[in-house]
């Protein structure tokens, strides 16, 4: 009679431990989609800041009028502008899925283009009277990148509490039965 009561009290452990360790990795995967969620204000706002930072000429229409900017420099702006397109692209993109690994890849990329195009432009745009980013301008810019850099540094940590809990045993077993795949942090920027 004892052996029926062993085995009720080992399924009874077996399913409380299956529902603790379930939680923990729900719980985790949402720190780590919460994390995105910071990460993705932070990228807005430089990407906001970019556009608030283009030519007049350039706001509406996308080109520059004849004469009001040199070819290079417009090329340059215009590298500019559509970097700043390409992250809030990939932002759109990785929302709906913000631990897919490839989504993660491409949003990386997207922000290594953007800050080059941002160096690009603070150095090589620059016409008699100075640089074309206004001192305030780049300051702001110095300042969002820190935080984005913060906000990149807390979604890799949670992504990798994450990937850690997933690849635990006995926890990978409940991960592979439920779904649950391993994500991929943002690049740090240099």
């Amino acid at each position: 009679m004892s052996n029926p009561l062993v085995l009720w009290g080992v399924a009874a452990l077996l399913l409380f431990w299956s529902v603790g360790a379930y939680n923990r990795l729900v719980r985790l995967r949402s720190e780590a989609k919460g994390a995105f969620a910071a990460l993705e204000t932070e990228l807005t706002r430089q990407a906001q800041l970019v556009h608030a930072s283009l030519p007049a000429s350039m706001i509406h229409t996308g080109l520059t009028q004849p004469g009001d900017l040199l070819d290079e420099v417009t090329e340059l702006w215009s590298g500019l502008r559509a970097a700043a397109t390409q992250l809030t692209t990939c932002l759109a993109a990785m929302r709906p899925r913000p631990l897919d690994p490839d989504a993660a890849a491409a949003l990386s990329e997207a922000r290594d283009v953007l800050t080059s195009a941002w160096i690009r432009v603070a150095q090589e745009a620059n016409d008699l009277a100075g640089s074309s980013i206004p001192e305030p301008l780049a300051q702001q810019w110095q300042q969002l990148s820190a935080q984005s850099r913060s906000a990149a540094e807390r979604f890799n940590e949670a992504v990798a509490r994450y990937n850690e809990a997933i690849r635990q045993f006995p926890a990978l077993l409940l991960a592979g039965l439920f779904g649950f795949k391993p994500a991929r942090g943002i690049r740090a920027p240099g």
